[in-house]
């Protein structure tokens, strides 16, 4: 299951709140919508929380609709498996899809995005 959400800039270090642990289902994901793109948050069933572009680096299957086990997603597009903390394809797929800083505080999850590069 995923939940459609607009995050909020807090500070100026491009954290975004995506919200309480809680909302986001074990197992599951959270799909944050950026100027960037789309990022998929998993949960992980030991509560580890991980980001990634949903975006498949085979054909760009959503992974926020995948399957989350371990600390993998399977695409639904094909099944290939991605690690959730690097982004890799499982061998002997390759491949990658960008992935991005998490942290949670007092129980909200938090995306760390690159900063916007500087306007000219």
């Amino acid at each position: 299951m995923t939940v459609s959400s607009t995050a909020t800039v807090i500070a100026m270090k491009q954290w975004l709140e995506v919200g309480k642990l809680e909302d986001i289902p074990a197992l599951g994901a959270r799909v944050v919508r950026t100027p960037r793109g789309d990022v998929a948050v998993f949960r992980a069933n030991d509560d580890h929380i991980f980001a990634l572009d949903d975006r498949c680096p085979h054909k760009g299957g959503p992974l926020s609709q995948g399957i989350v086990f371990d600390h993998k997603v399977a695409c639904p597009l094909h099944n290939w498996c991605i690690e959730l903390q690097t982004g890799c394809a499982v061998a002997p797929d390759e491949g990658h899809t960008g992935s991005y800083p998490v942290k949670v505080e007092q129980g909200v999850v938090y995306l760390q995005l690159p900063a916007a590069p500087a306007a000219r």
